[in-house]
């Protein structure tokens, strides 16, 4: 596994970051049975580069939490057949499945955990495995998909001992 990670603002996160994301992002990707290893960009940024990113890419003109672009056109979530014999998913040096990029805002990992009555690291954790499960063809735009993803953050959060 490799996240490689861009922090782009100067609001430091209080919490080792590096070490979360990349067992949060293995807890994932062993609960979806991934075969592969995989690759994840990570940009940790700030409020105002998330809204001019979350504007250009979805038309919407403010900050988010989080955002995802997933490399892979999963037609059903973690159903790895799509990559087979597709070499434009795999990193051709190392051999890692390419899952995309999540862009993460320090400025909404601080106001959620304040907001939600938890630690930084639990929203950092929380908010990264949302992207991993995008990455691997979840969504959330009907109930019964949010309801699937809510239970597999939960589970994964929960298996990490990372709790609210």
């Amino acid at each position: 596994m490799t996240i490689q990670i861009d922090y782009e603002t100067d609001r430091q996160l209080d919490i080792d970051y590096t070490a979360l994301a990349n067992k949060v992002a293995q807890q994932i990707l062993d609960s979806e049975n991934c075969p592969y290893e995989a690759s994840v960009n990570l940009v940790i940024t700030d409020n105002e580069e998330i809204k001019r990113v979350n504007a250009e890419f979805r038309s919407i003109n403010a900050p988010t939490d989080v955002l995802s672009f997933p490399m892979i056109p999963f037609e059903t979530p973690a159903d790895y057949s799509v990559v087979e014999d597709q070499d434009e998913y795999f990193d051709l040096d190392t051999d890692e499945l390419l899952l995309g990029d999540v862009m993460i805002s320090v400025d909404r990992v601080f106001s959620q955990a304040e907001e939600y009555g938890h630690s930084t690291e639990r929203e950092f954790s929380f908010l990264f495995a949302h992207s991993m499960l995008h990455l691997l063809g979840y969504d959330h735009m009907e109930p019964e998909e949010a309801a699937v993803m809510e239970a597999k953050q939960a589970q994964a959060l929960k298996a990490l001992g990372i709790n609210r």
